[in-house]
């Protein structure tokens, strides 16, 4: 298994993007680093149901008001242009592609 590492976003619960996301983001993420054991990624579901686009990282968790995530949803944030899956075991989202690469 790789050691990737990523970052939590500032101002979620729970939203992971790889540590050294080179694109702008719309929040800061903060300084707090976990790897992708840390994260148990080696366990993502295989079983994917993609559901409508949304417009930021901050939706992502306003989705619990109205269109619980489960286990295996993807979404595309529109203002990163990324994926991002739904992940039970840590109650949380991590960026889809980088979280595929430790799969492999």
């Amino acid at each position: 298994m790789s050691n990737i590492l990523y970052k939590k976003m500032a101002g979620t619960a729970a939203v992971f993007l790889l540590a050294d996301y080179g694109k702008a983001s719309p929040v800061e993420r903060d300084g707090m680093v976990w790897s992708d054991k840390e994260l148990h990624l080696e366990g993502l579901p295989l079983k994917r149901q993609e559901k409508p686009m949304i417009a930021t990282v901050l939706a992502l968790e306003g989705l619990e008001d109205y269109d619980p995530a489960s286990n295996g949803d993807i979404r595309r944030v529109e203002a990163l242009n990324e994926n991002f899956i739904y992940y039970d075991k840590i109650s949380g989202w991590v960026q889809l592609a980088m979280a595929e690469s430790v799969m492999e």
